[in-house]
């Protein structure tokens, strides 16, 4: 008997073997590098030199006392915030519209996804064309309706810069949003629903008091989501905006790309890209403990 179940022991073993190596291999060694580099003075001259001198803090205690941190810090903050209410709340909507049956809804929900499937890199360039002070279709609009006289510095104003690309990432992230809260509202027992309804409950009564406290596990699982995701974001950033002007747009994501990829100081670059990790952390612990208050309450 146990050497039957060590035999189905070691059989289950070998089956996770795979998925374990792929972790390891694809996941763990690029973070436990990353960590490692970040202790290094690794530059471009490493790659012909094969010297990566151990230098501890240094790299860290540079980017946190840089001049650019402080503001890419609250770039990130204003980001993300920015972008999870403008993503959650209209998804929300959306996918309450959704949930009722009417004619070609199905087809709208396809079409509803096209931005979250398009690649970033097409979505940035379509919406910095858009954006364009001179020739851009959204001055051009509002000029054509008497809106505005002269075109809006949607890209080159630095607070204007900042908005665009957090309008261009709601729009990316809403389809996102409502996809998998429509999941949620579907999970939710239709004769709930009807039981409320019957109750003589309206529709603020019933979401309130029925389908928000069903679906708020959902909505955890949305928002942490959304805070990783978000948190990270530096495509759009670098597409639209290139991180400017004068560093409006520029988050902890695009200072970690252009310490590594344009400065070349690889080590400092890791450890921004390890303090960006630290504040997705500290973003979802943050989330999880008020989740789990709202849950107790």
């Amino acid at each position: 008997m146990a050497r039957a179940r060590l035999r189905e022991r070691v059989v289950h073993g070998m089956f996770l073997l795979p998925a374990l190596a792929y972790l390891l291999l694809f996941f763990g060694y690029p973070v436990v590098k990353n960590v490692v580099m970040s202790f290094q003075q690794y530059t471009a001259a490493t790659f012909y030199t094969g010297s990566a001198p151990f230098v501890g803090l240094r790299n860290y205690a540079k980017i946190l006392s840089s001049d650019l941190f402080g503001p890419a810090l609250l770039t990130t903050v204003l980001f993300t915030v920015a972008s999870l209410l403008g993503q959650f709340v209209p998804g929300l909507a959306l996918a309450l519209f959704f949930h009722r049956k009417f004619p070609l809804g199905g087809l709208l929900r396809s079409l509803l996804l096209l931005p979250w499937l398009l690649p970033l890199v097409v979505s940035g360039t379509t919406w910095r064309w858009m954006l364009d002070t001179d020739s851009g279709v959204v001055n051009r609009a509002l000029r054509d309706l008497h809106l505005l006289s002269s075109g809006v510095p949607w890209l080159t104003g630095t607070s204007q810069a900042l908005v665009s690309v957090i309008l261009v990432n709601i729009w990316v992230g809403i389809p996102f949003n409502t996809a998998l809260l429509y999941g949620g509202l579907q999970d939710i027992p239709a004769h709930l629903h009807e039981a409320a309804k019957l109750d003589g409950a309206g529709p603020l009564t019933t979401f309130r008091h029925v389908t928000w406290p069903l679906l708020r596990p959902v909505a955890g699982v949305v928002l942490l989501l959304g805070v990783v995701y978000t948190v990270k974001v530096f495509d759009i950033i670098l597409v639209v905006t290139g991180g400017g002007p004068a560093g409006a747009t520029e988050t902890l994501a695009t200072r970690s790309y252009e310490l590594s990829f344009e400065q070349f100081e690889f080590g400092r670059g890791a450890a921004m890209g390890n303090v960006l990790v630290l504040v997705s952390l500290a973003f979802a612990l943050v989330h999880l403990r008020a989740n789990r208050r709202a849950l107790n309450a």
